[in-house]
């Protein structure tokens, strides 16, 4: 039976339906925070005047009641419009993640091809010689990822390769080596974890009865392992691999500030400094938004993985 023809549209459509209900409750409780942050997003301009203050706010709305502001808000949203942002004249939020978004893809999508070509060969490598020097060697440079702080890879790296060495720009992307650094400070972590897990994950597998049975007919070591265990084993590795698109995709606040990457990170920083509300909510509900699409396509490709699962619904 097919993948295609075991996705059930019911529960298909349960999801969906569930999805909708926790972004409405992220759009509300994102609102009620940035209302309940006491003074408002011009309190902080010098020199500015109670009537020119009073104007901005009729500008955008924000003399009216707190329940018709949220729900002026909740119909932007719902035609795709998360509103102007209040810092930057003619500027939406729109606009803002669509700019950001071009830079923080580019190098989120490098990281996440980085995690995957890098982190599960090494785990595979790892687990086809347990206790052996190759396991060895891998378990400890992923234990030092995983230990070290993305932002103290960044640092020690911009340090080193940009400024003493001067192979790589220190900041931007002006050619294809500005990327090396931010891929390999956003990569770091989730390389070393895929590898763990990767390890763990083919080496429970291997040891099921299954694969037990398949040696037994006497198929090649390779066999077993390409066709029966690794399939298996990555199940795990897909389901953290949602998230880890979701947060590569949507770009890492630290991480856009050290280089100067004019990403999505660096707009939401900026726009907390900067008091922008509607552009802090936006990128808050857009991250939300994405998490969520990439939880259903793993949940998804579980049916590709692995045929005894199923999603039917239970009665």
């Amino acid at each position: 039976m097919s993948s295609a023809s075991r996705l059930p549209i019911g529960w298909l459509v349960q999801r969906v339906a569930m999805m909708l209900v926790t972004l409405l409750a992220v759009i509300t409780l994102t609102f009620a925070l940035m209302h309940a942050v006491p003074g408002g997003p011009f309190v902080s301009e010098k020199m500015l005047a109670p009537e020119i203050e009073a104007a901005l706010n009729a500008k955008f709305g924000l003399d009216q009641p707190i329940w018709r502001q949220y729900l002026n808000y909740l119909g932007g949203v719902l035609t795709l419009d998360l509103g102007p942002s209040f810092k930057y004249p003619g500027v939406s939020v729109n606009s803002m993640i669509a700019d950001g978004l071009a830079v923080t893809a580019q190098t989120g999508l490098l990281a996440i091809i980085c995690v995957v070509a890098f982190g599960v060969p090494a785990g595979i490598v790892a687990a086809l010689n347990r206790g052996r020097w190759p396991d060895t060697a891998a378990m400890f440079i992923a234990s030092l990822g995983i230990a070290v702080p993305s932002y103290v890879i960044a640092t020690v790296a911009l340090y080193i390769f940009a400024l003493r060495l001067g192979w790589t720009p220190a900041f931007g992307l002006d050619d294809w080596r500005g990327y090396i650094l931010p891929v390999f400070a956003l990569s770091g972590f989730w390389m070393s974890f895929v590898a763990r897990l990767t390890r763990s994950s083919l080496l429970e597998t291997m040891g099921q009865d299954y694969i037990m049975t398949a040696r037994a007919k006497g198929l090649p070591a390779h066999t077993v392992m390409l066709r029966h265990g690794l399939r298996n084993s990555l199940i795990p590795v897909v389901t953290v691999l949602g998230p880890v698109v979701a947060n590569l995709l949507t770009g890492s606040f630290v991480i856009e500030q050290i280089f100067a990457l004019p990403g999505i990170g660096r707009h939401f920083v900026q726009s907390i400094t900067n008091r922008d509300y509607t552009a802090i909510m936006g990128i808050t509900i857009f991250y939300a938004a994405f998490l969520m699409l990439m939880i259903l396509i793993v949940d998804l490709l579980y049916l590709w993985l692995d045929p005894r699962i199923s999603y039917g619904d239970r009665k």
